[in-house]
């Protein structure tokens, strides 16, 4: 475990970008900005899309029921990747709305993409930083879900500090569940599964809905990169748990 938090009052950010934050609270960053070009079609799709569906970052509180324009169920999606998985599982669930959150503008554009195709009316975008996003727009017990999908493991113990699911953040997190809400982590790197289950079972105000490791439960489709892993004998975890 990093004796380094993600959110704290003061850092040495080392070889993470430290930024100030509200009330005197920053955080390292847990991504490095890659540097990836855009399909035509991404770049279409992302000028076309993002002033329809995109949740532009301010540091106040947002209406989540006005932005979907509806009073349904409510989950934040961490990490969109290149969206396929969220689609899916936007696609299969139009009852609740989904806010993606991801800071890669590839990633952005293919899920802007997905979304057009699909016509899905329950999937938004914010392209900023989530801790940002969770602390200062995010009301208390405003979610009724939260994933987090294969957050990169920053599998080198100098660079543990960067990883996403830490006590602080966590916390953070928890308390923009309503009781009942679930949190639900899913990572391929066994140390960094075990540093999940441990955390979350750290937080007082979360119970876990298994004995350990959850089954992974049928609304997370398989992803090709999973289900290549699997075929090699690798393994997946999945984390759930509830807010109390």
């Amino acid at each position: 475990m990093s004796d380094t938090p993600l959110i704290q009052p003061s850092a040495t950010a080392g070889d993470g970008t430290y930024t100030e934050g509200r009330e005197g609270y920053g955080h390292i960053k847990s991504f490095v900005r890659r540097a990836g070009r855009m399909s035509e079609a991404q770049e279409r799709y992302y000028a076309d899309m993002m002033p329809k569906i995109g949740l532009v970052y301010a540091p106040q509180p947002v209406d989540l029921n006005a932005f979907f324009g509806r009073d349904n169920p409510k989950v934040l999606e961490i990490g969109t990747g290149m969206g396929e998985t969220t689609a899916k599982i936007a696609a299969a669930h139009p009852e609740i709305d989904y806010l993606g959150v991801e800071v890669h503008v590839p990633g952005v554009g293919a899920l802007c993409k997905q979304i057009a195709e699909r016509e899905l009316s329950n999937l938004r975008i914010c392209q900023h930083d989530a801790v940002e996003v969770v602390r200062d727009m995010l009301p208390e017990g405003s979610l009724d879900g939260v994933h987090v999908f294969f957050p990169d493991p920053w599998h080198k113990a100098r660079h543990n500090k960067r990883r996403l699911i830490q006590p602080p953040f966590v916390a953070l997190l928890a308390s923009r569940l309503k009781p009942g809400g679930y949190f639900h982590c899913a990572t391929d790197w066994e140390e960094y599964a075990h540093q999940m289950l441990e955390v979350l079972a750290g937080d007082p105000s979360l119970v876990n809905s298994a004995e350990g490791f959850a089954p992974r439960p049928e609304y997370r489709p398989l992803t090709k990169f999973e289900n290549r892993g699997l075929r090699l004998g690798h393994g997946v975890w999945d984390v759930i748990f509830r807010k109390r």
